[in-house]
């Protein structure tokens, strides 16, 4: 991240600024090698339409939500409170994450812990941009090509969040395509609730792969989410049914940077 303009906290407080929305990198965004892409891109997006943000860096914990659906409530209470804390010394109002699970845990599970925040997913973010006339997308590159989108399920089923991802694709110029299972009816890519960090129960076929053939079956140019835990499963479905030339695989966030050559 060397080359863009990523301020943190501290360094915002030395020079006695206060950023306007905080960015929520997540776990997935600091270290896992394709989610960091995800990152990079929105960063691109934030300097670009000239958002005032900044991030917490070493100072930003796990959020504890990979704790708490496995069933460890005390260590996610304890990951928890150190975050609140951070975040209410800054007196952080506003955060933007790209992970849904870190937006869904900040944003219904830290206020009964004392960490009230307006959160928002980065689709969310972004689609304000668009209403405020601060984002323009060129459609361009992707002008022609077929992209469906999966609902990751803390967005969509736990939060309610289905057109702001949606309105995004559709400023591409894209063909949007539905699988079967969509929106409300959306179904799981099995990373959910803990799933991401263990090896699947025995049955007759994985998740992620039911979910991969759902969207192949469409034959899309792109598969969008807006998930970093979402992106590595489809990723796998997909190299398993050997599509990897034909399907492309991207987030919200990297498919508006690209079409606005970021």
């Amino acid at each position: 991240m060397s080359e863009l303009k990523v301020p943190t906290m501290a360094e915002m407080m030395a020079s006695e600024q206060n950023p306007d929305v905080l960015f929520w990198v997540g776990c997935a965004g600091s270290f896992d090698d394709r989610a960091k892409k995800i990152t990079r891109a929105l960063v691109k997006i934030l300097n670009n339409v000239g958002v005032n943000f900044a991030v917490l860096g070493s100072e930003e914990s796990c959020t504890g939500d990979p704790a708490k659906r496995a069933g460890n409530e005390f260590l996610f209470q304890m990951q928890a409170m150190g975050n609140i804390q951070v975040l209410n010394g800054y007196e952080i109002k506003k955060i933007v994450t790209t992970c849904p699970h870190c937006f869904n845990t900040l944003k219904n599970e830290y206020p009964e812990l004392g960490g009230n925040y307006e959160v928002l997913h980065h689709s969310e973010f972004l689609q304000n941009l668009i209403n405020e006339g601060k984002l323009t997308i060129q459609g361009g590159a992707f002008k022609g090509q077929k992209i469906t989108f999966h609902d990751p399920c803390y967005l969509g089923r736990a939060n309610d969040v289905y057109e702001a991802p949606r309105v995004l694709i559709e400023k591409l110029d894209a063909e949007l395509v539905e699988m079967k299972r969509c929106k409300t009816n959306g179904f799981c890519c099995g990373a959910g609730g803990g799933q991401m960090f263990k090896e699947a129960e025995k049955g007759n076929k994985e998740v992620n792969i039911e979910r991969t053939e759902e969207a192949i079956e469409l034959k899309p140019d792109i598969i969008a989410t807006g998930c970093p835990f979402c992106m590595t499963m489809m990723t796998d479905g997909v190299k398993l049914k050997d599509k990897e030339t034909e399907i492309k695989i991207f987030d919200l966030a990297e498919l508006i940077a690209k079409a606005n050559d970021l």
